[in-house]
């Protein structure tokens, strides 16, 4: 006997997306203190950014360890445009976000042109280049002094600009989390998952894959430089070698992989729990490097145990769970089957009645072939 499927599926990511939405919101209150909100921001942050690497990496499959040059060149671009423009903050964070997508388009016609692990290297050549160029260029861009950034609302206490910041930052979230659900579900995303699966095979079939490619490394290029001009403006003091260091783009791939990159809320889990982990080791071991080996730890135990990523490990529970029970061979008694042989045998006695009171009415008899 065959059991109804229970909704379980279906039901548990809706709860699910429900719970984040209300605890994302709610956190700003619950926070018992202004360290522990700014803590919120900067995980708010690294949701944005491995959601943003996201673009890329969970629908071509291409590993890209240069995203963080560019949220450093969103950054540096919305600082360079409010404190030498004179622009107002918001309006230098959408212009300096079109411009990184602007130039995303020639680094993406040069980038994606290889594969594998030459483009990882030429990702992190983009990285190196620019950390150079804004460490050297110290009359625009400070140098190694750093560049501080104006605050947007100078009027309001530390603890409400982390919120309001708080709150911005899940915006952006929101904003990030929607186009890449409505690319998941389209024409466009289909063929970048074509890419991701068999490049060659999808060229081969008419995909216009670098076409793909390009375009959605653009999308991903736009939203990594908000998230950088964003943070930028909430922390109002920019480092060369912190905003243009490997290690950003490291834990963005960490964060995505963690969580899992093909579950459009997998980059979001991958940073609650690598963000977290990462604040909770700086307390517990300061400045030192053990919060790297601390984190580096964690994220190879979850590795090993649910190596395609937190949220397809669960999926798979749930979808063992709801799973309709069948067996091949039904365990019967012996009582069970003389009822369902007797019952059988009544059937077949009511029907070859019925035929032969038909066959006499109609004037002759029916073939078997007539009664099927």
């Amino acid at each position: 006997m065959t059991l109804a499927r229970r909704p379980v599926g279906r039901i548990v990511p809706a709860v699910a997306v429900l719970v984040l939405a209300a605890a994302v919101l709610s956190f700003p209150s619950l926070a018992p203190n202004p360290y522990i909100l700014s803590a919120g921001v900067v995980v708010l942050n690294y949701a944005v950014l491995s959601t943003s690497w996201n673009f890329v990496g969970g629908f071509t499959g291409y590993i890209s360890l240069g995203h963080g040059a560019l949220a450093g060149l969103g950054a540096y671009g919305t600082a360079l445009l409010v404190t030498r423009a004179g622009l107002p903050s918001f309006v230098a964070l959408a212009v300096a976000a079109l411009l990184v997508a602007a130039l995303a388009v020639p680094i993406g016609f040069a980038a994606l042109r290889v594969r594998g692990a030459s483009f990882v290297i030429v990702s992190i050549a983009l990285v190196l280049i620019l950390l150079l160029v804004f460490q050297s260029w110290a009359s625009l861009t400070g140098g190694s002094r750093g560049l501080v950034v104006p605050r947007p609302f100078p009027g309001l206490l530390r603890p409400e600009h982390h919120r309001v910041f708080y709150f911005l930052f899940a915006g952006l979230l929101g904003l990030a989390l929607l186009a890449w659900w409505l690319i998941d579900r389209s024409r466009f995303g289909l063929g970048l998952k074509a890419i991701r699966e068999d490049e060659d095979k999808a060229e081969a079939l008419g995909t216009p894959t670098f076409a793909y490619k390009l375009v959605v490394f653009v999308v991903s290029a736009g939203f990594t430089a908000l998230a950088g001009g964003l943070y930028a403006l909430w922390f109002g003091d920019l480092d060369p070698v912190f905003q243009f260091s490997i290690l950003t783009g490291s834990y963005m791939v960490l964060m995505a992989l963690l969580g899992g990159v093909r579950h459009l809320f997998g980059p979001v889990v991958g940073a609650l729990v690598v963000g977290f982990a990462l604040e909770y080791f700086k307390v517990e071991f300061g400045n030192t490097p053990l919060h790297l080996v601390a984190t580096g730890l964690l994220l190879a135990l979850v590795v090993l145990f649910m190596p395609d990523g937190v949220l397809p490990a669960i999926g798979g529970l749930l979808n063992r769970l709801s799973r309709p029970t069948q067996s091949s061979i039904r365990e019967v008694t012996a009582a069970q089957l003389r009822d369902e042989r007797a019952a059988a045998s009544a059937a077949e006695g009511t029907r070859d009645r019925g035929d032969a009171a038909a066959a006499t009415a109609g004037g002759r008899p029916q073939s078997t072939r007539e009664r099927a």
